[in-house]
């Protein structure tokens, strides 16, 4: 009789924590089946959202990066690159092992870094314009639930950043899709710039910026692996500690603007 209820004792047990562990892990998990589709102009700008990237992969959702541009033009004071297809090669490989780390798939499309800006408007405008439509395809291939880009200050007001973000709000914009998705613009709280230029040039007021993501230590670290992968762009001074406090700096969080489409027809501006 002491065996028989031992014997049901532990089975008890064993199904609780049993249960308990699927309850965790589903939780965990909560995003299985969701599609996030982030679209950037550079490869190392997806380190702008790369925490809640790799958040949204830690909870089941696929999770897709492009990138439009090779980055051609990338140089910077800390390494001696040179512009041209040399960098294009490089930092084609930081990007594939940027977007493993996050465990995102990566689309790197092959635009010219500015695209094409130099050329004028016989060059520039159809590289912009084949490049919408590029981005309409993979939209219309992926159908993500959600979309997250660069608002209209593009970060830095970065010309690529901006026209890029822009393409994406059009191919958005363009028709009603089947599956409903969401778009999403990065953004910086106004309150958190210094001086009065920044506000202006690339902050956004907190009532705009209601969508706000946080994200855990876990998640930061595994953005910080990602981060690294960008070599060519960073200072390699750069410690984990220098990267987690700067992200952590006004909290693990990062703040997006939703694209709200308007729920009613009207014949006034002022309603």
């Amino acid at each position: 009789m002491k065996k028989r209820t031992h014997r049901l004792f532990t089975s008890i047990l064993l199904l609780m924590l049993l249960g308990g562990y699927t309850q965790k892990t589903f939780g965990q998990r909560k995003h299985v089946g969701k599609v996030v589709l982030a679209i950037f102009a550079h490869p190392d700008d997806e380190s702008t959202v790369a925490p809640i990237l790799s958040k949204y992969h830690r909870e089941g959702a696929k999770v897709h990066i492009v990138i439009v541009t090779d980055g051609r033009y990338g140089t910077n004071d800390y390494h001696d690159h040179k512009a041209g297809e040399a960098l294009v090669a490089t930092r084609k490989e930081e990007m594939k092992c940027a977007a493993s780390q996050l465990g995102a798939e990566l689309i790197h499309l092959d635009y010219h870094d500015q695209l094409k800006a130099g050329e004028g408007y016989d060059g520039h405008v159809p590289h912009a314009r084949k490049m919408i439509r590029d981005l309409g395809e993979i939209v219309d291939n992926i159908r993500p639930d959600a979309i997250i880009t660069w608002g209209p200050d593009g970060g830095s007001t970065h010309m690529d950043h901006r026209l890029v973000g822009a393409s994406v709000t059009q191919v958005y914009l363009s028709k009603d899709y089947e599956k409903p998705m969401s778009l999403f613009y990065y953004g910086t709280p106004t309150a958190f710039l210094d001086d009065a230029e920044s506000k202006l040039l690339r902050g956004q007021a907190s009532k705009f910026l209601r969508t706000k993501i946080s994200y855990t230590k876990e998640n930061l670290e595994r953005a910080y692996d990602s981060y690294k992968c960008h070599y060519s762009q960073i200072d390699p001074n750069m410690t984990k500690e220098d990267f987690v406090a700067r992200k952590s700096k006004n909290g693990r969080v990062v703040y997006l603007r939703k694209f709200e489409a308007p729920k009613n027809d009207t014949n006034s501006i002022f309603e």
